[in-house]
């Protein structure tokens, strides 16, 4: 026996939610979750992440503004702020499935695979529909090195009881120095292996030298051009060796380079959707190989940013799509990048180095701001800003920000992108002032 449905979405992470929640208004409408209900964002990713990082922020903080008024800098306390963590995480689960369900939206927990371009099967159970979604997401990739099976992701370390002393993290992309700078500020001693010497490849190099430099002087070791090659246990201990002369003892190793496509079981075969190591190849409609299948969120080979907010969008957009036939392309629209490191670095739109390209294209404006009042204010060590304009109409097109208010500079700046405001247009807004909204117009060439 065989049930059927307008749309089956595999994955209950934010883009599969968001897709299932447009369409259950008009459709009959299954998720199908093998994991957490939720996803990883708000379970083991994002979410708990930036809970932890909470504490960091007021630990910087008080820092910064020791001898202007503050005297004694907090502790970190890990179990307390993991049971802050938990108190929030553990009731992910439960309450994404009660949403679903209270949606009318059928749900079903098991590992689904395809059997024919329009069925999927869990367990014994087939299940028929017009429509798919694949939302399944990536997970972490673990290298196949000796030892790997000592080697633990950052889904480890958001689960971390007690912090270990000495931890090392293997790659320097957002995950490695997020959760460095949080096992740094909570008093761990902390080595980053890089295989080569820039960290955090696609924002501009010397915003990341300066992020670097910061998080050298909060006593975290970069060792770079350095590769590991083993891993061995000695009692509770962790010996490194890599392809330099380094050997490293730690308490625990995270790797964090890299990520992969959820996808190997679904048997993508026999519904006729192609693959490729990066995810899953789709049309400007997000459509498969097969038209019938579309695909949302991470799992997808792409250039956009791989990011909650993006797939939540592409997930409202595909309900549209099946919903609308006549429906247009997916166009994207700016969004922004932050890295929630300490300080923050956080980038949008056109990319400073193909504008430093193209001068006769593009206005870049880079400015130091550490002395202005925003951040002058809570003593901020080092805060930069550039934007970059059109030339041709002095339209606001891209920008990135080095502060530890990056993500709220960073957003100002991107809503005015999108509306198209000019600086006459700003000017003639009333905002909060001494405030960050309040220097937006100091932004504009």
């Amino acid at each position: 026996m065989t049930t059927k449905f307008d749309t089956i979405i595999i994955g209950a992470g934010p883009g599969g939610n968001a897709a299932a929640y447009a369409l259950a208004k008009q459709q009959h409408v299954l998720v199908i979750e093998n994991s957490l209900w939720g996803g990883t964002c708000p379970n083991r990713g994002c979410d708990p992440k930036k809970m932890l990082y909470s504490a960091v922020e007021a630990r910087d903080q008080a820092q910064h503004l020791q001898q202007f008024g503050l005297k004694g800098v907090p502790e970190i306390n890990w179990p307390e702020l993991m049971a802050f963590k938990r108190a929030y995480t553990d009731q992910i689960p439960g309450g994404t499935l009660a949403g679903l369900q209270a949606a009318n939206i059928t749900t079903v927990y098991g590992q689904p695979r395809f059997v024919a371009a329009d069925q999927i099967q869990v367990d014994q159970i087939r299940y028929q529909a017009d429509h798919f979604i694949i939302a399944t997401g990536q997970a972490p990739v673990v290298p196949e090195i000796n030892g790997h099976e000592y080697l633990q992701t950052s889904t480890d370390f958001l689960a971390l009881p007690t912090l270990p002393q000495r931890i090392a993290f293997i790659g320097a992309g957002y995950v490695a120095l997020e959760l460095a700078n949080i096992a740094a500020s909570a008093g761990a001693e902390v080595h980053i292996l890089q295989h080569n010497q820039r960290i955090l490849r696609d924002f501009p190099e010397d915003y990341t030298q300066l992020l670097s430099a910061a998080m050298t002087a909060k006593g975290i070791t970069f060792h770079w051009d350095t590769e590991l090659t083993t891993v061995t246990k000695h009692d509770d201990r962790y010996s490194l060796a890599t392809n330099t002369t380094l050997q490293l003892n730690v308490d625990a190793v995270f790797v964090a380079s890299g990520r992969r496509p959820q996808l190997a079981s679904l048997d993508l075969a026999a519904a006729g959707i192609e693959a490729t190591a990066k995810g899953l190849t789709v049309d400007d409609h997000l459509r498969t190989t097969n038209p019938h299948v579309y695909a949302v969120g991470d799992v997808i080979a792409k250039k956009q940013p791989k990011l909650t907010p993006v797939a939540n969008f592409e997930g409202r957009y595909v309900a549209h799509t099946i919903l609308d036939a006549t429906a247009t392309a997916i166009e994207y629209p700016f969004t922004p990048q932050v890295v929630y490191a300490s300080p923050q670095i956080a980038q949008v739109g056109v990319k400073l180095a193909d504008a430093k390209k193209q001068p006769e294209r593009y206005q870049i404006l880079e400015q130091d701001v550490t002395q202005w009042y925003t951040f002058n204010r809570i003593k901020e060590p080092t805060a930069k800003v550039t934007t970059i304009f059109e030339r041709a109409d002095q339209r606001l097109v891209g920008a990135v920000v080095y502060a530890s208010i990056a993500e709220e500079v960073i957003n100002y700046l991107t809503l005015l992108m999108t509306q198209q405001v000019t600086k006459g247009q700003l000017g003639q807004q009333i905002l909060a002032y001494p405030s960050p909204g309040s220097d937006l117009g100091y932004y504009y060439v």
